[in-house]
This record gives C-alpha cells, structure tokens and sequence, in this order.
C-alpha cells in the first residue's frame, strides 16, 4: 500500500479493514476435492464449518474510525477480542458472504449487527472487495463496516408505528371505513370553478349530482367491527351490497356532509340510519375526517360509525315514559296538560273532551288486592288504545280518572266516540264476565270563547253527575249501554 493510500485509508469516514482470506481460499479448494458443488447448503448444514472457515480470516489492519467504533485500544486488543465483535447470528450472515467468494464473485454486501467491545449492540452494513490482482489468491480483501444503527431503528420504529396503527384500526370496537373522496373533490371544485356560489340551491336544483358524488366514494379498506356492525361474512361481502346498507334516507346526511366540504368543513359528525344486512335498523353516529397530509385531495378519509342504536332505543323508551303511563299505554298527566295547551293555543274549534272514571277500583282494591285493581285499568286502557287515533288522544290523569281530547270534534262525532267506546266496554265485558268494567262519564264540546279548561271543567262536572247516579243505583254510566251525559 503507497503513502497516499495509506492516508486514504487512515482518513476515510467510515470503518474499513484489510484482511487475509487466502486460508479460506485453501479451505475451498479442500471441500471442491471432496465433492462439495453447493457451498451454502453444505455450511447450513453445520453451522461449526463456518466457524472453521472464520477462523481462517486474518485480519492485516484497520483505520482509526475502526478502532473507534468498537471501541478497541489497538488492532492487538481488536482481533484478541473480535469473538465479542461477531457473536450472536453473526455465522448465519457470515454464509452469505463466504459463499459469493466461492462462486468467484469479487464484491459482496450484508447486514449484520456486531458489538463494541463495550457490549454496544450495532447494525452494521458490511462491504467487501477483492483488492485487484488477489482474485486468484484471496489474500487481500478490502471491508468496510458502517454503523447504520440509526437508519435501521428508524426503519424498526416505522415498522412498530406500522403494526401499531394497524392494530387499531383492525381491533378498534368502532367500525372505521377508509376512503377516497378524491373524485368527490374534483366535482366539487369543477362546480366552484362554473361560478356557483350558492351550492345548497345547487344541489337542490341538481339531484343527480349528490347521487353522482355518492357512486364516486372508494372504499380503501373496513375493519372487523365494520363487518360485525352490518352483519357481513368478509370484506367483499360488504363493499358488493353496500347499497342495502346506505339507502332511504341516506341521501340527506350526504347532502350536509357535501355541504360541510364545500364549506372546508374537514372534520364532522352527525347522526345518520344504516341498515344491516339482515335488514334491522342501525342508528348511527357518523364521524368524517381528513387524513393528515391529504387535506388537498381528499384521497384518504376515515369514516368512523359509532352504533347508538341502543342509546336511541333507551332515549325513545325514556321519551315514552315521560308522556304515557306504563300501566295503561295511554298517555299520562304531564303529556294530557301539555296537549290542553297546546289546543289552547291553536284556532282549530271546536274542541270535545270525554272525561271518564273507573267505577269500583277502590272497592277492588281493597277487596282482591292491587293486582286486580291494576288489572282493571289494564283493560280499560286496552279499550281506548282501541278506538282512540290521531289526532284525538287519550290519556290517564289519575288514579281511576281517564280524559279522550278531541281537536276539531262537535257534539255528534264526540257522542259517537262514546257508543265506540261503549261497545268496546260491553265485547271486554264479555271475556271477563266475573269482573266487568263499568265507567262514569261526562262529555263536553267548546263553545265560542270558552277556555279548554272551562271545557274540561264542564266535562268532568257531568262525569261527577254519572257517578252520583251510579251510586245512587240509577247510574247511565257505561258498563257496556250508549247512554251517557252529553253538554
């Protein structure tokens, strides 16, 4: 080696050693003697054979940048210490090289990891030369060594970000859909460049583009919950019968969330219905969002559906129970007061009540016990679900009082009312003969200027007068007979 390149190679930035592998060469030739044609089969055959070709390399010399890395006082205390150097899986690299130099190539290239003297774990990219003219000899050999440990943890830490964001997505308890809306941003931005500022009248006006925009969504990918939300076997199965699952009244969240993009709106929610593929319904909660680094063609979304189907199942039941009485299914007190104001306030006239009263609950209650008074209220509240409809509604406002309120109803058709009721009361009476329903009652119809209150009043007053005469023994209460008090 002249001065200059022994400067070279003191000087140059990275690990570099010459080595002697002219005793490997000698070993080669001994196993081609014995019939040996596949070098690397026959060193994964037994792992000790590449020891004993390592064994063979001697190394001649290295730069300062080596001595530095591992950590080694001198090319003495290096090689005295090169078994803590190469350990570990270092044979297994060590077969790829030995057998490029067997087929008679001059160049080779691994990745390994080797340690410092210290115990530092380091990977390393190693490279190796025959220096020109010891191709036949194999006794000088040019290696580098170079540290790429950080290069290899970046690519390591990518790999676990990887796998971790996969596993998210794949195990997340809430369905995530990803998704190009890239061809939705083109029609969008083709409609801004026409000129249209008003999209909302857009769409209205133009349908169709909103359908268009809906068959340019591309699903990229769906995870496990997407498929046990909708009830689908596998991925193929779900995106081949998507539109059993977006239909109805799909159409008009997509015209808002259209109408969020137009806006920049990137990031929104709202509650949308989907359908299973078993066809029951799902109540969803829509979140849509951009992707970080997609902000300007859309081509990554995630659409991540929440199933609140339960939750709006309890908020119906909780809205349920707020207006009805649970015993009855007829509408309770709190929603009868509500509706005699709301009919205060409109102008429809005139307006009819029948105010009723269970005769003998008490009685029943004292006599047989809760459950037979309770049962009694049951069957009357069977009969009015049974003739009551929109928009008359009935309601229980008491322990044994019940009231039907007719918006729009006149004397007559709140009198036929009545005859419905009563036999719907003489058919129950029927079925249950040892224990019949009997009624008081009293109706009234609005007159001009006259309060829904006032109205209600008079109602309940001839109620009174029929349960009077009940007790009295001349009751015309109903116990399956169409006579009542009308006012």
């Amino acid at each position: 080696m002249t001065h200059f390149d022994a400067s070279i190679f003191e000087l140059a930035p990275v690990a570099m050693w010459i080595e002697d592998f002219s005793a490997v060469k000698q070993q080669f030739e001994r196993w081609r003697a014995e019939g040996v044609t596949d070098l690397k089969a026959y060193l994964q055959e037994d792992i000790t054979r590449v020891a004993a070709c390592s064994s063979k390399i001697k190394v001649l010399r290295v730069n300062s940048k080596t001595l530095h890395l591992f950590e080694a006082d001198s090319l003495e205390h290096l090689v005295d210490n090169l078994s803590v150097v190469f350990c570990d899986d270092m044979l297994e690299n060590h077969i790829n090289e030995l057998a490029e130099l067997w087929d008679g190539k001059t160049e080779f290239c691994s990745n390994a990891v080797n340690y410092s003297l210290s115990g530092k774990r380091m990977d390393i990219q190693l490279k190796g030369i025959v220096l020109p003219g010891h191709e036949e000899t194999l006794d000088r050999l040019l290696l580098t060594t170079e540290d790429v440990t950080a290069r290899e943890d970046a690519r390591r830490n990518e790999t676990k970000s990887r796998q971790h964001a996969e596993g998210l997505f794949e195990y997340s308890p809430v369905s995530l859909w990803v998704e190009d809306f890239s061809q939705i941003r083109n029609l969008i931005e083709e409609v801004r460049e026409r000129g249209i500022e008003d999209f909302r009248v857009f769409m209205d006006v133009h349908p169709e583009f909103v359908r268009q925009c809906m068959s340019e969504i591309r699903v990229i990918d769906v995870n496990q919950a997407t498929l046990d939300l909708f009830c689908a076997p596998d991925v193929q199965t779900l995106l081949q019968r998507q539109l059993e699952i977006f239909r109805d009244e799909m159409e008009k969240p997509f015209r808002e969330q259209l109408m969020d993009l137009w806006e920049g709106k990137l990031f929104h929610h709202r509650e949308v219905i989907n359908y299973a593929l078993d066809g029951s319904v799902r109540h969803i909660l829509l979140h849509f969002a951009v992707l970080p680094g997609h902000e300007e063609d859309w081509s990554h979304v995630q659409v991540a559906l929440t199933d609140i189907t339960a939750r709006k199942k309890a908020e119906a039941y909780l809205e349920y129970l707020g207006k009805h009485d649970v015993l009855t299914q007829l509408h309770n007190r709190a929603f009868y007061k509500d509706e005699l104001n709301r009919l205060e306030r409109k102008s429809l006239r005139p307006v009819s009540a029948i105010v009723m009263d269970l005769n003998g609950l008490k009685d029943a209650n004292d006599q047989l016990g809760h459950d037979a008074g309770d049962a009694l209220l049951r069957r009357f509240g069977e009969v009015l679900n049974g003739v009551v409809a929109r928009p008359n509604h009935a309601a229980r406002i008491g322990g044994d009082e019940f009231v039907v309120l007719m918006p729009g109803t006149d004397k007559k058709a709140a009198s036929a009312m009545v005859d419905t009721i009563s036999e719907l009361l003489h058919i129950n009476n029927q079925f249950y003969s040892s224990a019949p329903l009997s009624v008081a009652i009293g109706v009234a119809t609005s007159t001009v200027g006259e309060t829904m209150e006032d109205m209600v009043k008079r109602a309940d007053q001839k109620m009174y007068e029929d349960k009077r005469a009940h007790h009295n023994g001349g009751a015309t209460q109903l116990a399956g007979r169409k006579q009542t008090s009308v006012a």
